[in-house]
């Protein structure tokens, strides 16, 4: 079984970390922080907007169920490309919509991704290539956050749940348990 990484932020790692978590070829979806200048953050000081770090996901998938284009194409759908340093009410960079490519292969598909996007939305897409960089752990209870805290979580009901029911609407045929029924 093969396995490739992809590391993506679309806002708020809870939102992309759910979707994720139910696309078949995914093996493990893990929220962290990328892109920053301060060693080891917590999420206290990366929601303060001064590190730097973008909340993401990084992803390990099997790329011969999974491409890396098909991961790109749920991340364009799933999240607003077209709003800078934010989604929806999170606000700042640590909210960016960034790409962070393991390989020039990646690289290169990423901006193929974002030629194939820009057809779906009105508005310029911002999202960021930028270059892969230390990948920080978020602590534990971020972990699977939607899945053991969504209907308890009232930011989970209103913003995740949609993006994870909008998903699961378009993709139905990429869903884990799709390939299981």
């Amino acid at each position: 079984m093969a396995e490739e990484i992809a590391t993506l932020a679309g806002g708020c790692f809870w939102c992309v970390e759910a979707v994720y978590d139910d696309v078949i070829g995914v093996h493990s979806v893990e929220s962290g922080y990328i892109g920053g200048h301060v060693p080891d953050p917590t999420y206290k000081q990366v929601c303060g907007g001064d590190t730097g770090h973008a909340e993401a996901i990084r992803i390990a998938y099997d790329p011969d169920v999974i491409s890396y284009g098909e991961l790109l194409d749920i991340f364009f759908h799933v999240h607003d490309p077209t709003q800078l340093n934010r989604q929806g009410n999170d606000v700042g960079t640590q909210y960016r919509s960034a790409i962070f490519p393991h390989s020039p292969e990646q690289e290169a598909e990423a901006r193929a991704a974002i030629e194939r996007a820009q057809t779906d939305w009105s508005g310029p897409i911002v999202t960021t290539i930028e270059p892969d960089a230390p990948w920080y752990v978020a602590e534990d209870y971020h972990q699977e956050y939607f899945a053991r805290e969504g209907s308890n979580n009232g930011y989970c009901v209103a913003v995740v749940a949609p993006k994870l029911m909008k998903f699961r609407k378009s993709y139905a045929n990429r869903l884990k348990n799709a390939a299981t029924a």
